[in-house]
């Protein structure tokens, strides 16, 4: 069922029950009024993330609606960054001169929150496609605040408080390449509370993921695994996750407060390109609480 909003000229169209929206007539390239971008933002903070279809984007345009949003990070991966427009990130597979132009190439890509292992991790990311594989590559997301609504009493009693650890060297073994000496110096391991409040809506959200989050402080290691696992699981059911199959012209915003996401791996005989934007929350609500 397709919404009109009744503030500026956009259809509205939920893509699950509780999180994902499609939204129709903008194009992210204009220039917007200030009332426009903050519709935009509100619809951002209730579904969490706004998939915006047939978008025709320079890199100028994906900055420029990506700083109406919040100040943007130049990414620790300088190696993977646009040569014109550092505030791109490339994700890609293709090879120039043997060297890769983008992070994570063709592989699984498991679930993570971006910048979890960063004392301020990004609020947003503007995610882009610029050539696409015929089939695989899909992204799915999770729903962490449904996920943590919906959590038996028991487990958030068992969670609550708690801080779990995070490891971006755990990630980089796993699904991408090593840090290099000065990359690992500014990444090292960092917790974070296990329920992370949202800096603009007040929703409280869970804030852990396979790929990054590796103990919960203040518990053995074999319990820490056990509980861990258990909400992993918890997260990954079907009413909680979305599956985006990426089209040309998709430019896709979530909420990196309270989603989580993976990459499917896609055969390596095709190319994928994609542009990244990483967004920042204000400075007074950068530390997750």
């Amino acid at each position: 069922m397709s919404l009109k909003s009744h503030e500026i000229n956009l259809d509205i169209t939920p893509i699950t029950e509780t999180f994902g929206a499609i939204i129709s007539g903008v194009k992210l390239s204009n220039q917007m009024s200030q009332d426009e971008l903050n519709q935009i933002k509100s619809y951002w903070n209730r579904y969490q993330i706004l998939l915006f279809r047939d978008q025709d984007l320079s890199k100028e345009d994906i900055i420029g609606f990506s700083r109406e949003l919040g100040d943007l990070e130049i990414h620790i991966r300088n190696e993977w960054l646009n040569d014109s427009h550092p505030e791109i990130l490339q994700i890609s597979n293709i090879n120039v001169d043997g060297k890769p132009i983008g992070a994570l190439a063709d592989g699984e890509v498991g679930w993570h929150y971006d910048q979890i292992y960063l004392k301020r991790p990004a609020l947003g990311s503007l995610l882009c496609s610029v050539k696409i594989p015929p089939e695989g590559g899909c992204t799915y997301f999770a729903d962490m605040t449904t996920a943590y609504e919906r959590l038996p009493l028991e487990l958030k009693a068992t969670i609550d408080g708690r801080l779990g650890i995070q490891s971006y060297e755990n990630f980089n073994n796993l699904y991408s390449t090593k840090t290099d000496e000065n990359q690992t110096s500014l990444t090292q391991k960092i917790t974070q509370p296990l329920v992370r409040t949202h800096p603009v809506t007040g929703r409280r959200a869970l804030y852990l993921c396979p790929g990054m989050t590796v103990g919960i402080t203040g518990i053995p290691d074999d319990e820490s695994d056990a509980i861990l696992q258990q909400l992993f699981d918890w997260c990954l059911q079907d009413d909680f996750v979305y599956k985006h199959n990426w089209r040309l012209g998709d430019a896709l915003l979530w909420d990196n407060a309270c989603t989580m996401h993976r990459r499917e791996p896609f055969d390596s005989v095709h190319e994928r390109l994609m542009f990244r934007t990483t967004i920042l929350p204000q400075a007074e609500r950068a530390v997750p609480f």
